[in-house]
């Protein structure tokens, strides 16, 4: 299956992306892609997929979604900062209601057609607002949190608007560690009989494994992904940023399974940068990568991953959505 890329001239997306920047300054990125006339100019293969907008996108069921959205720790103030005991505070602070509707409406502008968000009354109000108010058209699908007798918020996500939900991954971590792989499934099959797409998260790789195993059919995977290489991936406690522990296990597992991908964690909570954090997803395997976004990064982000994904990809996994 082709990657979903548009037949435009990435140089014209470019210029155009960053005159509507305004006032904001060029990054390094920015100006280090301008200048890369030769490879911007060449034309990328046709799509099977194409999106309005100028980002390639996949598909999850019936559902059309952007190989990059963004994710929602950021907006909820849940931040993975190692040492820096602050920041969850500080990001609470930035993204107010509207810095919040800001930012999703910058997403839409640049492609992002969907959010990741938990399910909580704060994310709620905000998506309520940003359709009502704002008229914003973002997809949401719900982070749940499901136990052996509690499935509500499967209902709750779905009647708030979510086009799809998916299992926790500490929670589906804790199932597989627990013996209670039917609980995912309960869940899957509960998510799906609503008639929106139905996934299962994980930080390890024995959760797809286990999914596999018992015969599990979600429609998507979210499952972490990202290498070692940062300074502070060793394993202490304290660094709270070490969610794909076994990165070489995760691809060559995942290249065996056909339900499509979502990679997270992929930047390791910030300590990679996203020019080398998304190609070593996208070329590892995932058909989709979940980014948590300031605002002053979307733009960026969209043109390194356009960049990447128009390019020559060293995948061995075949594109699945």
């Amino acid at each position: 299956m082709s990657n979903g890329l548009i037949p435009l001239n990435r140089r014209s997306f470019l210029k155009t992306s960053l005159v509507g920047a305004g006032a904001l300054a060029l990054s390094f990125e920015e100006r280090a892609l301008l200048a890369a006339g030769a490879n911007l100019d060449s034309p990328p293969p046709a799509a099977d997929s194409p999106s309005a907008d100028g980002m390639p996108t996949g598909r999850i069921g019936k559902v059309t979604i952007s190989r990059m959205f963004t994710g929602g720790n950021l907006i909820s103030g849940f931040a993975h900062s190692r040492d820096l005991l602050y920041v969850s505070a500080l990001l609470k602070t930035y993204f107010t209601d509207d810095k919040v509707m800001e930012t999703l409406a910058l997403c839409e502008e640049m492609g992002i057609n969907t959010a990741i968000l938990r399910l909580d009354d704060h994310c709620k109000r905000i998506l309520r607002r940003y359709w009502d108010e704002r008229g914003g058209a973002i997809q949401w699908i719900a982070q749940l949190k499901v136990g052996p007798d509690d499935f509500g918020q499967i209902d709750e996500a779905i009647d708030h608007g979510a086009i799809g939900a998916f299992v926790h991954g500490g929670i589906s971590d804790a199932c597989v560690e627990q013996g209670r792989v039917g609980v995912l499934a309960e869940a899957v099959k509960r998510i799906q009989a609503r008639g929106v797409i139905a996934g299962v998260g994980g930080h390890k790789i024995e959760v797809p494994m286990a999914c596999v195993e018992a015969g599990i059919e979600p429609d998507f995977y979210m499952k972490t992904l990202h290498s070692g290489a940062y300074w502070s991936a060793d394993g202490r406690p304290e660094n709270d940023n070490i969610w794909s522990k076994t990165p070489e296990k995760t691809i060559e597992f995942m290249r065996t399974v056909k339900t499509p991908w979502i990679a997270y964690k992929v930047m390791a909570a910030g300590a990679i940068h996203p020019s080398q954090a998304f190609r070593y997803a996208y070329e590892n395997g995932a058909d989709f990568i979940c980014a948590g976004m300031f605002d002053f990064q979307v733009r960026e982000d969209v043109i390194l991953a356009n960049q990447i994904l128009a390019g020559p990809l060293a995948r061995q996994r075949p594109w699945c959505a």
